[in-house]
């Protein structure tokens, strides 16, 4: 991403974890929004064309 040493999985995660893009631009100074995006684009690509990967479920607690 624009020669910065920001994987787009570190990104990504991120804003899964909960952090608004704003979050993510105010942690980390030298993105711009159009950063946050471009690994965005990025994480949407290469999920439509490799192949599914399944998720295991996880048991509550009640199956634990």
């Amino acid at each position: 991403m624009r020669g910065l040493r920001y994987s787009v999985e570190m990104i990504v995660g991120s804003l899964a974890a909960g952090m608004t893009t704003d979050d993510v631009l105010a942690d980390y100074a030298d993105l711009e929004r159009e950063d946050v995006l471009a690994a965005l684009e990025y994480a949407a690509l290469v999920t439509r064309t490799r192949s599914p990967v399944p998720i295991p479920a996880v048991p509550t607690r009640s199956e634990r």
